[in-house]
């Protein structure tokens, strides 16, 4: 024979709780299993395709599309989507993916920047076009030769050249004054944008040292531990390496970094014409 015991408030309220919470947990479980799916938001990409392999074939544009929602915001997320999963014989490079390395520079809807710190506009019904660096040999794809690049920038002795080294156990150091003298010069990753966006380096590369470069020759002239800042400004005294600069801007106008390559060629030209 069984008793029915009177409910307390205090265990009902207790029940009650007890409910509520394998209500909730049995909601979460449902939530983790079937996660809410954004809307597709298909967007075409427009790329720079060239194979080496076949000379005879033009460079062509070919497209992709990808759903937005199913990638990274950048620019260089979408590229690596489509080697991944859609064409593996999509060529670029790319490394540190924060904007250090300079790997993945290349022309993006019309200028110059990193892959990896440009934004996908997310404009479905805007496609958008990307092509390797301008006016530079290609070796395929979206990757340019910068064999010359690096060469030019070789020139001009990018080190620091000290003909009264330190006293062993110590370092040569700088005042306060002449290290903010290096801001907005030593920051440069030669990632080539600059150079590349710049008319007089189109038609005169060959000779032209070009706005990265000038800008790293001045960051050593600039440096007051460099005892060779003549020997240096000697070099630049001549008709091609720095004087084909005509202040365009393009090259401080499509920095990724924020750098202003034009300054630092305008100080150089300064520090000739007083001497």
């Amino acid at each position: 024979m069984s008793f029915l015991l009177p409910t307390t408030s205090a265990s009902l309220s207790g029940v009650l709780r007890r409910q509520s919470v394998r209500a909730f947990t049995s909601s979460a479980r449902v939530a983790q299993a079937e996660p809410l799916q954004k809307p597709v938001l298909m967007k075409e990409f427009k790329v720079y395709r060239w194979n080496p392999d076949e000379p005879a074939k033009k460079p062509t544009l070919q497209s992709y599309k990808i759903d937005l929602n199913q990638t990274g915001p950048m620019i260089l997320d979408a590229l690596i989507k489509i080697k991944n999963e859609m064409d593996p014989t999509l060529t670029f490079r790319r490394s540190c993916r924060e904007g250090i390395c300079g790997s993945c520079a290349m022309n993006i809807d019309g200028q110059n920047t990193l892959a990896c710190l440009c934004r996908i506009d997310r404009n479905p019904n805007k496609d958008s076009k990307i092509y390797p660096l301008p006016h530079m040999y290609i070796v395929k794809d979206l990757v340019p030769d910068l064999t010359l690049f690096y060469k030019q920038y070789k020139s001009i002795q990018p080190w620091l050249q000290n003909d009264n080294p330190p006293e062993k156990g110590t370092f040569l150091s700088l005042s306060p004054e002449d290290r903010k003298k290096l801001d907005g010069l030593y920051e440069c990753i030669l990632c080539a944008c600059c150079s590349t966006s710049c008319p007089s380096y189109w038609w005169n590369q060959d000779e032209y040292l070009g706005p990265a470069t000038l800008m790293q020759a001045y960051r050593w002239i600039a440096d007051s531990r460099d005892t060779h800042g003549e020997e240096r400004k000697e070099r630049l005294q001549n008709e091609m390496s720095l004087y084909r600069c005509h202040t365009i801007f393009n090259c401080s106008r499509t920095c990724p970094k924020g750098l202003n390559p034009a300054s630092a060629i305008a100080n150089i030209k300064l520090e000739l014409a007083a001497e």
